[in-house]
């Protein structure tokens, strides 16, 4: 017995050990950062960033500048289509449906531009995704995170962009992945 409780303990230290060694292997939370950081920097390096216009007038098409929507550079945004600014703005919890696909920026960087995107855009099988504009307390809202909701800010509500969003401003059940995605949204208002 006396000899049992050594040979125990020696067992628990070597698996605690063995244990704190393999841990060594995962990347940290500000490793993810800055590979997040690199894989936005290098997609938005083959456009002209701006900061928001004053008076709200964006250049519009594919070969548009992305404006800085954030200060600290969490979402980007690349007008496609402005839509009607005057008479189709998001009024505060209004229904806003939305047509996506996203591609993950990590996994183009680390691919040398190689593209596989997701969403609802391409499939009409599919329901139209929505939120209701600058309303977070409720989930169907918040899940879509921060990001998505933005450009409407300075567009109307036809609009079409392309956004480039840091998880911090994504899915609220991805932010811990640290994934950064270019998003191409389509917004339109409920006809209900």
């Amino acid at each position: 017995m006396k000899l049992f409780k050594p040979i125990s303990m020696l067992c628990t230290l070597v698996m605690a050990l063995v244990s704190l060694t393999s841990c060594n292997n995962d990347e940290s939370y500000s490793d993810m950062l800055n590979d997040e950081r690199h894989a936005c920097n290098a997609f938005l390096a083959n456009f002209e960033i701006r900061d928001v216009p004053a008076d709200s007038t964006f250049e519009v098409g594919t070969n548009a500048p992305y404006y800085k929507l954030d200060e600290d550079g969490n979402v980007y945004m690349q007008v496609l289509k402005t839509g009607d600014r005057v008479n189709n703005k998001a009024r505060d919890s209004q229904a806003i449906y939305f047509r996506y696909t996203r591609y993950n920026l990590e996994y183009w960087y680390n691919q040398d531009g190689y593209w596989v995107g997701s969403g609802n855009a391409d499939d009409m099988s599919q329901s139209a995704t929505y939120f209701l504009y600058n309303d977070y307390s409720i989930q169907t809202s918040a899940q879509w995170g921060y990001g998505l909701q933005m450009p409407l800010k300075y567009l109307g509500i036809d609009c079409e962009v392309n956004l480039v969003i840091k998880s911090q401003y994504g899915w609220s059940d991805e932010i811990s992945y640290v994934v950064p995605y270019m998003y191409h949204v389509r917004y339109f208002k409920s006809r209900i």
